[in-house]
């Protein structure tokens, strides 16, 4: 059965590269295009699509505020097309927290040198929203009791590390993560699948929103207690131990598992650096990055926690490393954090 798919865009000529390029592989199916939000409302009611393609900036309605509206009324998988402007990154991490599942970046005027990588993306990407559980994740979300912070890492051990990898649905899921982690904890490193100029935008609005300091990892940079630092787009994290000082190494190196970031190369890193002195936990995300990497730090000694499938966004990530025995036990995103710090009192029952 394919995918079917409304595609929301003021321009005609990027109407048309959409439904040309979502079209290609056979298993994907236009079922419908909007110049603005409110032919748009109407459309979905009509055609119930299994997932939306969204501009932001539109007249009638903002597609910020639609999405919005579309979340709170109607939960559906929304993928962005967005300007990778600094402008359209910050409205892009807003409709990311917001509910939307995943974004691309918009070609540009000329349609030229890209269209193909362009195309492949998009597919890509509406084919993870399709199996998205935004429906279960708004369910939840009108019903969750707020869990309790962790208060305290005091009895943690100097030295000690904590690794999360995350892909699509990350942005959320990341956040509410470090929201529970306490202020005195072990220093964090996050792989989260995102490109260039994205990540500095993303870990700007971490350190506005919770109480830890967050921060793009730049090469040789010490790991200091409640700080985090999200990889760089674009670049492959890894941590060092130098003369007793961890510190964050940036790398330019190939892809791995198809990504740079990569989270297998961070949390192998880890495992090889930290051994029993690291926890590690694997988020919502498509594919299997992360899975092996977290395998290897289960193996040398670390505790290791994924993100359940009631919890998740794409089930992909998590569910790989669950089947390959790279995780100690599976929890809801909002109990990690806690189950993280607990962790380290218990690693050594986990190697």
């Amino acid at each position: 059965m394919s995918i079917k798919v409304l595609v929301v865009d003021d321009s005609a000529l990027i109407r048309e590269v959409l439904s040309v390029a979502l079209a290609k592989d056979g298993d994907i199916e236009v079922v419908g295009t909007a110049e603005d939000p409110i032919i748009a409302r109407r459309k979905i009611k009509e055609l119930n699509p299994d997932v939306v393609t969204l501009d932001i900036e539109m007249p009638n309605m903002n597609g910020l505020e639609f999405l919005s509206k579309l979340m709170r009324l109607r939960p559906t998988p929304v993928v962005m097309v967005s300007t990778l402007t600094h402008k359209g990154t910050s409205e892009t991490m807003l409709a990311l927290e917001l509910g939307a599942v995943d974004f691309v970046g918009k070609p540009g005027h000329d349609l030229a040198g890209g269209l193909d990588a362009f195309g492949a993306e998009i597919r890509t990407k509406v084919r993870a929203a399709a199996v998205s559980d935004v429906r279960g994740q708004a369910m939840q979300a009108s019903v969750a009791t707020k869990p309790v912070a962790v208060t305290s890492a005091s009895a943690i051990p100097a030295g000690s590390l904590i690794a999360i990898g995350a892909s699509t649905g990350g942005v959320d899921a990341v956040r509410k993560v470090l929201a529970r982690m306490p202020a005195d904890c072990p220093p964090i490193v996050v792989a989260q699948h995102m490109p260039p100029n994205f990540t500095e935008r993303f870990a700007e609005r971490l350190d506005q929103q919770i109480e830890l300091k967050v921060q793009e990892a730049s090469d040789r940079m010490p790991l200091e207690m409640g700080n985090v630092y999200i990889a760089k787009g674009g670049f492959h994290l890894r941590v060092e131990n130098t003369s007793g000082q961890l510190k964050c190494r940036v790398t330019a190196d190939e892809l791995v598992s198809g990504h740079r970031p990569s989270a297998d190369v961070l949390f192998s890193s880890v495992a090889k650096v930290m051994g029993t002195k690291a926890v590690g936990a694997i988020l919502t995300g498509m594919g299997k990055d992360g899975a092996e990497g977290l395998k290897s730090m289960r193996e040398a000694g670390a505790y290791t926690v994924g993100q359940s499938k009631e919890s998740a966004l794409v089930y992909g990530m998590p569910k790989v490393a669950m089947e390959i025995g790279a995780v100690v036990e599976q929890a809801m995103v909002e109990d990690i954090a806690g189950k993280l710090i607990s962790g380290f009192l218990r690693r050594k029952s986990a190697a």
